[in-house]
């Protein structure tokens, strides 16, 4: 019988888990490579000896996260019995072990690269999402990369690696089990202490994409689990509740309190004025960022049609998207309420009879629907809408005759916005007023859509997909122009978010920059608005021009009555308040950050701000209780 002893079994150990080690390792310097050299740009000021001390800080989360990745193969190693060491079953198990870890790391590096040429950032909420709804995530890298020539590759460079492994690492001495056993216990004990006290939302870098570099995907995947809904009062900075409350309903103009301490009512417009039933039309599209109209300084003419229409219309020139999601639009726009940390609304449980914009309409015997292009099981759209009194139109309830090109996303804009003249011209024989909630889809990888329709070919990027949405546009206020319904109907066109949110700081207001263009030629005056606004204020501001008084459980306010001049953006756990000059970022740990507007237009940071904090924990903290305060009677 051979002697075992401590430094033999960690000897052999070691040598098991090296080459395990070394891919990994190597897999997540090369990404930060990677990320450091398509970042450049962003990150050159913050200089080398910064990026050098990410990479380090990358090193604290890669070894802890291997740990965890490796403890399942290494069960392997313990319950091998001591005469399969060396022998070939043993050669062929483990070869075939390292080769699906070879492969499963190679995939995840090509996931994380692909996420961040779409998100500059590394895994999060929507990574989690994707792992959801996979149909529309693979249908998606299907059509948008050469997934069967880039799996192939993977497979290759996996045949290659494994075939040093089996090469080198042939031996495989034996170790009693009871050696065996005690390491691994020991090392999953000190792995999952130091997996459960990394917090990967305290950055140690001012620069955002430095901070990005430095983190692990696997663990961002993991932590983003876990941090789906975020409890303010538990995770951020608050102040006394009764303070807050009485700064909040100072600031909405509630005097006498109704059901809810929010609840007030708001008088019409013009009471010297009778109200007006007329039709509403929201066109949610996608990923519309501001920077895409020529209004905004853009000289591309990739919105020939919006350009135009924005003659006739009232543009809102400093609106700011809430979030970085669709769901986070739909949400402040329909809620009209700040984004809230984790998931949106639209996402969680017990979200059922809010207080909406539907719910207003429905009240005065208007037809409201959610009208989607896709499925709207995706992330959870048609049991938030159907669940707040929409009827809902998707993909489902058109018939094949309806769809003319559709991609993995949904049907082309042009048949969903005949979809939407369809449900008008029924509303309109039944003679009912409608109010239309519709959501895009082509402005979305892969932007594909019907050829022939712009002079940009299918496929080739966003500007495509943004040309052709705005042909689609086009085409609807075109026909609707014919419907005995058109001078009746308001037609509001803005964005769930922008094509990107990512900057080198926390939270940069800029990048939220959305449009919203309000058309109604019988209804609507044209012109500019260009104070400072949010996406919460879109449904006050529409409702107002049906003149009529109702109690209200909004957060935004009627921008053409009032002039709130604040704005709320948020990136899943970090959420901000700004004015005009100052804005702060709340983050879990019960942390807050400030920055100050200064004369070169750029956001640097600041000293506290009690006032500004204050004005920010009325709205966000008072939020929190959105299941009770916006609550309505189903």
């Amino acid at each position: 019988m051979p002697s075992y002893n401590s430094r033999f079994a960690m000897r052999n150990l070691f040598k098991q888990s090296l080459p395990y080690l070394i891919v990994f390792l190597v897999l997540q310097f090369a990404l930060r490579v990677m990320f450091a050299f398509e970042s450049w740009s962003n990150i050159e000021p913050s200089g080398l000896f910064t990026l050098l001390s990410a990479f380090g800080k990358g090193l604290i989360y890669d070894i802890p996260v291997f740990g965890v990745i490796t403890s399942i193969m290494a069960l392997y190693f313990i319950i091998r019995p001591i005469s399969w060491a060396g022998s070939r079953k043993d050669l062929i198990t483990r070869t075939i072990m390292f080769s699906i870890f070879v492969y499963v790391m190679l995939f995840t590096f090509c996931a994380e690269i692909l996420f961040w040429q779409e998100f500059e950032a590394r895994f999060n909420f929507i990574a989690v999402d994707y792992l959801v709804y996979t149909r529309e995530v693979i249908g998606n890298i299907r059509e948008s990369y050469p997934i069967t020539l880039i799996l192939s590759i993977l497979a290759a460079i996996t045949v290659s690696v494994t075939f040093v492994y089996y090469r080198k690492f042939k031996e495989a001495p034996a170790m009693l089990l009871s050696i065996r056993a005690k390491y691994f216990f020991c090392a999953v004990i000190m792995t999952s202490f130091f997996i459960y006290n990394l917090d990967s939302s305290k950055e140690s870098f001012n620069n955002r994409y430095i901070n990005e570099i430095g983190k692990n995907g696997f663990f961002e995947l993991f932590s983003a689990f876990q941090k789906n809904e975020l409890d303010f009062e538990r995770f951020y900075i608050t102040a006394n509740s009764e303070e807050v409350l009485h700064l909040l309903q100072k600031k909405l103009g509630i005097l006498e309190p109704g059901s809810s301490p929010i609840e007030r009512l708001v008088p019409a417009r013009d009471a010297s004025k009778p109200s007006r039933k007329h039709n509403i039309v929201i066109i949610t599209v996608e990923s519309l960022s501001a920077e895409y109209l020529s209004a905004f300084g853009n000289t591309n003419n990739l919105t020939p049609y919006l350009n135009k229409l924005v003659g006739d219309s009232l543009l809102f020139t400093n609106l700011h998207a809430t979030g970085t999601r669709t769901v986070y639009g739909l949400a402040a726009i329909t809620l009209s309420m700040p984004p809230l940390p984790g998931n949106s609304i639209v996402r969680r449980p017990n979200n059922a009879n809010l207080f909406s914009l539907g719910s207003v309409l429905n009240n005065q015997g208007y037809v409201s629907k959610f009208i989607y292009g896709g499925y709207g099981y995706f992330d959870n759209m048609n049991a938030f809408f159907s669940a707040n009194g929409y009827e809902i139109i998707d993909r489902s309830n058109l018939s094949a005759d309806e769809v003319t090109f559709a991609n993995i996303w949904g049907v082309c804009d042009e048949d969903l916005l005949n979809k939407v003249l369809k449900e008008g011209d029924k509303a309109h024989a039944e003679n009912k007023p409608f109010f239309n909630m519709v959501m895009t889809t082509s402005n979305h990888r892969p932007y594909t859509y019907p050829e022939g329709k712009i002079d940009i070919p299918s496929g080739k990027g966003r500007d495509g997909g943004v040309k052709y949405t705005d042909y689609a546009i086009g085409q609807f206020i075109k026909q609707a122009h014919e419907k005995p319904w058109f001078d009746n109907t308001i037609f509001v066109i803005v964005a769930d978010h922008t094509a990107g949110s990512a900057g080198k700081n926390e939270l940069n207001p800029e990048k939220y920059l959305i449009p919203l263009i309000i058309y109604a030629p019988k209804i609507a005056e044209p012109g500019i608005y260009s104070n400072l606004a949010s996406q919460i204020d879109v449904a006050p501001t529409v409702l107002g021009y049906l003149n009529f008084a109702y109690n209200s459980k909004f957060y935004g306010e009627d921008l053409l009555q009032q002039n709130p001049e604040r704005v709320f953006i948020s990136n899943y756990q970090k959420v901000a308040y700004l004015n005009n000059e100052n804005m702060v970022i709340l983050k879990p740990g019960k942390k807050a950050s400030y920055y100050k507007h200064d004369n070169h237009g750029e956001w640097s940071e600041s000293g506290a701000d009690e006032k500004l904090l204050l004005d920010a924990l009325s709205f966000y903290q008072n939020a929190n209780n959105w299941r009770v305060w916006s609550a309505v009677q189903p």
